[in-house]
């Protein structure tokens, strides 16, 4: 690997861990699931659930 192709990597893997991070700070409720090969990311998959709270019942 040559000196450009380590910079080029050190890049990539920082906006790799940026979009990771705000996927985790945009979630609430799910799983982000975060797929390899050869030790490079190749997807990151958001699951997300939406939960509604029933309404209170007065008595």
């Amino acid at each position: 690997m040559t000196a450009t192709n380590n910079v080029n990597a050190a890049a990539d893997d920082q906006q790799v861990i940026a979009i990771i991070t705000e996927a985790l700070r945009s979630i609430q409720f799910g799983a982000l699931e975060i797929t390899l090969h050869n030790g490079q990311v190749v997807q990151i998959e958001r699951k997300e659930k939406v939960r509604f709270q029933p309404p209170a019942r007065s008595s």
